[in-house]
């Protein structure tokens, strides 16, 4: 190991481009990506114990929850490729393969039911001894989602920054070659546990970035230098990825502006999401727009926090929710539907309307989404959807002309 490693984690705490700050510390976002992960999973346990998985990733319940993890980006980029379905090679042998299937099913529902790393190691020495054809250790990005204190990420750039660091040559593809690396990265987060985290997301993205040339080890420095073109290329695309995600941030914050000032010159209360309430557009803050303190009735307090998220609320003078919005501009859709499922669960039912506003680039996968049997129950509410244009496009007259939120009718659409 390295004896400058501390030298190398104040580096990576201290690049503002490093993943430590762009995903690990982007708290509110990527702890709203561990709830999605849970209840994405139970989705999947039941439609395999219910024999209704069916034979592709596509369109199947594990899509929803491989695609919430692969919108962590950079440390998870690519998560997915793992689950596609590969008709030619039959790989992974989970979608036609009945006892494969079940056998997949099983292991996830030992892991959420797991209480400690002993139940979740034997889960995975069982999966193993099924010798399922493609399925291997990129599972583990499921089981960091479950138990981010004990299970780290797994993929090509963290275990070629495991190997530089360590002199390894740990490979991929295999459960043994895993949980070895996994006791070393134990060994090595407790070493330096002041520097880091209880959570592995933090080492594993310092294993990434050191996997993807991003920071330079003193004794593969020559190595590196060779390789200097390939890293200066990397540090390109990590800085346009952080300006596109303050783009995507940026018009975030706008669509929930106008949200709030439409909702006000209605004659509502707003309440806008409490981690974005130092956000500014237009040179106005959004705490200014919204309520300092959401207070619903005879709420849980559990509920309510997850409520307190949701993106924008308006509200009646007498504290009862009348609609509710999540943006979705590039996050989870499935996450912004079970914040509004919650939020309905708390009110008197039909009282709150809940909607999805997202770009007009995303209106086929907000379509699908709605579509899905567990989506369309009877229990569950009707969630509409307003597209970024037409608010855009019409804020202003509603702000002038409308008297409540059936103004919204003009705009919103219904699947």
């Amino acid at each position: 190991m390295s004896t400058d490693l501390s030298k190398n984690i104040v580096q990576y705490k201290q690049d503002p481009e490093s993943v430590y700050h762009t995903w690990f510390l982007n708290n509110e976002d990527r702890l709203k990506a561990f709830r999605t992960i849970k209840r994405g999973l139970v989705d999947v346990i039941s439609h395999i114990e219910q024999r209704t998985f069916g034979t592709d990733f596509k369109g199947s319940s594990l899509e929803v929850v491989v695609t919430a993890i692969s919108e962590q980006k950079q440390v998870f980029e690519g998560a997915a490729h793992a689950f596609f379905w590969k008709p030619k090679l039959r790989i992974p042998d989970i979608y036609e393969n009945d006892n494969n299937q079940i056998a997949f099913g099983r292991f996830l529902k030992s892991c959420l039911q797991a209480s400690n790393e002993t139940q979740v190691i034997e889960a995975i020495l069982k999966l193993d001894q099924q010798h399922i054809k493609g399925l291997g250790p990129a599972v583990a990005n499921i089981l960091y989602f479950l138990h981010p204190t004990l299970f780290p990420p797994f993929n090509t750039a963290i275990v070629t920054g495991f190997n530089a660091l360590l002199h390894d040559n740990i490979k991929l593809g295999s459960w043994m070659a895993y949980l070895d690396m996994r006791e070393k990265i134990l060994d090595m987060n407790n070493q330096y546990k002041n520097l880091l985290s209880k959570d592995l997301g933090a080492i594993a993205g310092l294993l990434f970035e050191i996997g993807t040339n991003r920071i330079v080890l003193e004794e593969t420095a020559e190595w590196a230098a060779q390789q200097n073109e390939k890293r200066s290329k990397n540090l390109c695309k990590r800085h346009e990825e952080v300006l596109e995600d303050l783009n995507e941030e940026n018009e975030h914050t706008e669509i929930q502006y106008h949200l709030a000032r439409l909702g006000r010159s209605l004659g509502y209360n707003v309440w806008v999401a409490r981690n974005d309430h130092s956000r500014e557009f237009d040179g106005q803050r959004l705490g200014a727009l919204s309520l300092g303190h959401l207070g619903i009735e005879d709420v849980p307090a559990s509920v309510l926090d997850t409520i307190s998220l949701i993106d924008v609320i308006w509200l009646h003078k007498d504290g009862h929710a009348v609609c509710a919005f999540e943006v979705e501009k590039s996050t989870s859709i499935y996450s912004g539907i079970l914040r509004l499922h919650d939020l309905s669960l708390s009110v008197v039912p039909d009282s709150c309307k809940l909607f999805l506003v997202a770009p007009k680039k995303r209106e086929k996968e907000i379509v699908a989404q709605l579509l899905r049997p567990s989506i369309r129950q009877n229990e569950s509410p009707q969630i509409s959807y307003i597209l970024f244009p037409d608010l855009r496009c019409d804020c202003d007259a509603m702000c002038k002309y409308g008297s409540d939120m059936t103004v919204l009718e003009k705009i919103a659409k219904v699947v």
